[in-house]
């Protein structure tokens, strides 16, 4: 496996090297036969409707008021599995969108620019959020901007929580404050309607949330020794106490769908069903999972992160822009530019007319608008305001249903923790794996688990990496 991780790391040398000489997909004179910067832009809508015609608006708008860029529509759209390749190939857009588990890999990978003189020049960097900045920094440099930013919560099923007698007249269910908390609530949900109580996938996606129920017990997953080497630290007795935590949902409480292999479609499959009561995410991406199996805005709400027996903590996700690292000083002010249509602490009207159209989409296609993000600016944003204004002028189910996380967001008594800082999608898959093996095999021993793992994962990453 470490010869592996060797020559994975060489084919990602090679990518940097090889996208250093394609360009990275950008134009190397960054001028077209007009005289216009062009820059690409990702994550372009690939199918007719509404979604391609809000963007199309947008751009004729922009060229409109921007006559000395070219915006040249990118249809790609972020894939890990292919994201890599793109490099290598120089086919990666000017502008592209990542999301927050990606970040940290991304700007140690040197795979996107620092924007940092531009966004201070346009006024942008002192009116950001310093939590949601600092994710997207490295030794005070700022690598790309927020499209969207969230705290990870819990969403639930409010017709399991009504069945179990777990929600207020007015529609405010009575949330789990702590884990052992949600343990009850997910008992009482089973007895009541049969369902399980929660449900945790048990591939990567299962590692991340170990990850935030780590931090929770007192978990350090890793930290830096005096030589500057990282070092593996998840086989303590706090990150064992966490995983018999889970172990215990399957094997002592009973509250889990019983497969023991629930990947990322599974596990929302299960939830859009009805067939589990709760789970973890965040707005967006609770969405736009379960929108897609046919869930329909008053079936789930949000509700904060349980807390801990050692700390009150949840990490801040969502998606965000970068620029090609390739890009030229104008290619960024133009991408920097465009950006600002959509992420702009100003209430243009630029930006208010995309925020709409956007709320417009979620109503066609039956997405649930209540649940707020948090604030990707400082408290005096007009953007933030208006944005705010707006989801509670169209909020299409029973505020209620997430008055509770949003109170959570607006003033998080939580502290919100970036993700670990570097392999993080490798740690996830140590950690899911194991979680796997605990759902399969009752005899399974959570500390055996965890120091094998903890030594795996040190092998074969961090003694792999020299950042």
């Amino acid at each position: 496996m470490k010869k592996m991780f060797k020559a994975v790391a060489l084919m990602l040398a090679l990518v940097l090297t090889v996208s250093m000489l394609a360009g990275c997909g950008v134009n190397k004179s960054d001028k077209n036969d007009k005289g216009q910067t062009v820059i690409t832009v990702g994550g372009w809508p690939a199918k007719e409707g509404t979604e391609l015609d809000n963007m199309n608006k947008r751009k004729a708008d922009f060229d409109a008021a921007n006559p000395d860029i070219e915006i040249v529509p990118d249809l790609w759209k972020f894939d890990r599995k292919t994201f890599y390749a793109k490099a290598a190939g120089g086919q990666l857009p000017g502008v592209y969108q990542a999301g927050y588990t990606e970040i940290s890999e991304i700007i140690n990978s040197e795979l996107s620019a620092d924007l940092t003189d531009v966004v201070k020049e346009r006024g942008i960097y002192d009116m950001m959020n310093p939590t949601v900045r600092e994710a997207l920094e490295r030794n005070g440099k700022l690598y790309a901007l927020p499209k969207s930013a969230a705290v990870l919560g819990l969403t639930y099923n409010t017709e399991l929580f009504q069945a179990a007698g777990l929600m207020e007249a007015d529609g405010t269910p009575k949330a789990p404050a702590t884990w052992d908390e949600l343990v009850e609530v997910a008992k009482l949900i089973k007895e009541k309607t049969g369902k399980p109580g929660f449900v945790l996938p048990t591939s990567k996606h299962g590692g991340w949330f170990f990850t935030i129920l780590g931090w929770s017990f007192g978990v350090e997953f890793m930290h830096k020794d005096e030589n500057g080497k990282w070092i593996a630290t998840f086989d303590s007795p706090e990150a064992v106490a966490a995983m018999q935590w889970i172990k215990d949902l399957r094997w002592e409480h009973d509250v889990v769908p019983p497969n023991s292999l629930v990947d990322g479609e599974q596990w929302w499959e299960i939830f859009g069903a009805g067939n589990a009561a709760m789970t973890f995410g965040a707005p967006s991406m609770v969405t736009t999972s379960v929108v897609k199996r046919g869930m329909t805005p008053m079936q789930f709400g949000m509700i904060p992160m349980p807390a801990g027996p050692a700390r009150n903590v949840t990490q801040i996700t969502g998606e965000v822009w970068c620029i090609n690292p390739n890009a030229t000083a104008d290619q960024i002010e133009a991408g920097i530019r465009w950006l600002e249509t959509s992420v702009n602490f100003n209430a243009t009207e630029e930006f208010k007319t995309t925020k709409e159209l956007e709320i417009e989409n979620y109503k066609e296609i039956n997405r649930q608008i209540g649940a707020k993000e948090i604030n990707m600016w400082k408290s005096d944003s007009e953007a933030y305001k208006f944005e705010h204004a707006l989801i509670d002028a169209n909020c299409n189910t029973n505020p209620n249903f997430v008055r509770l996380y949003n109170e959570y967001v607006a003033d998080c008594p939580a502290e919100i923790q970036a993700e670990e800082p570097i392999n993080c999608q490798e740690l996830y898959e140590t950690l899911g794996a194991c979680i796997q093996e605990l759902f399969a095999n009752k005899d399974a021993d959570c500390a055996e688990l965890l120091k094998k793992a903890n030594a795996d994962f040190q092998s074969n990453y961090l003694d792999n990496t020299d950042y």
